[in-house]
């Protein structure tokens, strides 16, 4: 698994010049071992950045880190007037503002306004940090952009494919875009739900599927209209009242892996079960699972 990660696409590297052009710095610039120090309120936020939640508690943890070890890898940026445009580090510069540090180290490199949101998407897509949709909005802004789907594929480490499925993502009602965001609805379940035309029986099933908890292959039954065979339903907390620290522990997860995930059980004992629909979302949610180590 580790050799498709570290392939994925051609890497930052082929992104961002490896020898940035510097520009000279000025007063309230400090240069160390290539690096530079600029005050935080002169760095700004990507426009083109794909990825649209970050999760407040998650800064939090890593705005305590930097209050304690500070910033230890500097983010990258391209200067943009008088300001500093983010590429790469905008989680630690949310978290930096949070713990209320007034400069940053940063690395400038020297690109072109039309590559941020190249840039940012091998990026996140590196560190898994955008769900489907995120990962279809921005493919849509790349080919929009004249990007084909096999050069998309060739940066990001997916083949087209894979592209086309994120792009149909997009053709779900926004409603359900949101349920594929928050996970409360896996890929697969939003390619099922793909299968369907008609709005009224499309939203029926998505309905069935978030009440019942509907695997992806019963999702698939159901969209083709087959009949469902008659299933034995899990007993325990699956089917009662759920304690909401446990609710908040599953909600977080499912950001986190961005799949379906349930509880049988309670809070002191049970098995936790995380869905996965191919050979490279298995990949996708055990990197998640070691990164979070």
């Amino acid at each position: 698994m580790a050799s498709r990660r570290n392939a994925l696409g051609k890497g930052l590297g082929a992104l961002i010049p490896s020898g940035p052009k510097r520009s000279e710095p000025t007063a309230s610039e400090e240069t160390t071992s290539g690096q530079r120090t600029v005050p935080i309120g002169q760095i700004v936020a990507n426009p083109d950045q794909p990825r649209r939640y970050f999760d407040p508690e998650e800064l939090e943890r890593l705005a305590s880190s930097i209050r304690q070890y500070g910033v230890l890898q500097p983010v990258v940026v391209r200067r943009s007037g008088e300001r500093f445009e983010l590429l790469v580090g905008e989680r630690r510069w949310r978290a930096s503002k949070l713990a209320g540090l007034e400069s940053l180290p940063v690395v400038v490199a020297d690109t072109a306004p039309q590559e941020r949101l190249e840039i940012a998407l091998v990026e996140n897509v590196q560190r898994a940090d955008l769900n489907p949709i995120e990962l279809a909005l921005a493919f849509k802004e790349l080919a929009d952009g004249g990007a084909t789907q096999e050069r998309i594929g060739e940066r990001v480490g997916l083949d087209r494919s894979s592209i086309a499925n994120h792009l149909r993502l997009l053709d779900l009602p926004k409603e359900f875009q949101e349920d594929v965001e928050t996970g409360r609805l896996s890929t697969g379940h939003a390619k099922a739900l793909l299968q369907i035309s008609n709005p009224e029986r499309r939203r029926h099933l998505r309905d069935r599927i978030l009440k019942d908890a509907l695997s992806v292959r019963e999702a698939e039954r159901q969209a083709r209209g087959a009949p469902a065979p008659a299933t034995r339903r899990e007993t325990g907390a699956e089917t009662g009242h759920r304690d909401p620290d446990l609710e908040h522990l599953l909600d977080r997860l499912r950001r986190q892996l961005q799949t379906k995930i349930r509880i049988i059980g309670d809070a002191k004992r049970g098995r936790l079960e995380i869905a996965y629909f191919s050979p490279e979302d298995l990949e996708r949610v055990v990197g998640a699972l070691l990164d979070a180590r």
